[in-house]
């Protein structure tokens, strides 16, 4: 019986700690996704601005419908500036440069190409 109290308590232990360790490792820079462009978005880069090129898509096989949240999720880190792309069904794409993503917690994309930052 006190074998199977302390595997309970081991157990319970090691769940807190990987909760918070997820927590701990949390980019400062993470942030809600939200589409009110009123198209499904399909893939989406999320780049540093200070680079030149687009990293890979986060998305996945997932699609960002109309009216959906994502979270985006960073390492731990202190890059301030971001650029983000969302790219369409057919293959257009809009794009909104210079995020301060160390200042927000939330980006809405607009219909008319703007960025609503929460």
């Amino acid at each position: 019986m006190k074998k199977i109290n302390s595997l309970k308590v081991f157990f319970l232990a090691a769940l807190f700690v990987m909760a918070f360790a997820s927590v701990a490792f949390a980019g400062a820079q993470d942030f809600i996704l939200t589409n009110n462009t009123g198209y499904p978005i399909y893939k989406v880069n999320v780049s540093a601005a200070s680079t030149n090129s687009w990293e890979e898509d986060i998305m996945g096989s997932d699609i960002l419908a109309n009216g959906e949240s994502v979270r985006v999720n960073f390492g731990a880190g202190n890059q301030q500036y971001w650029d983000i792309q969302a790219i369409f069904e057919d293959g257009s794409s809009l794009a909104w440069y210079n995020i301060d993503l160390l200042s927000v917690a939330q980006v809405t994309l607009n219909n008319d190409g703007t960025a609503t930052l929460q």
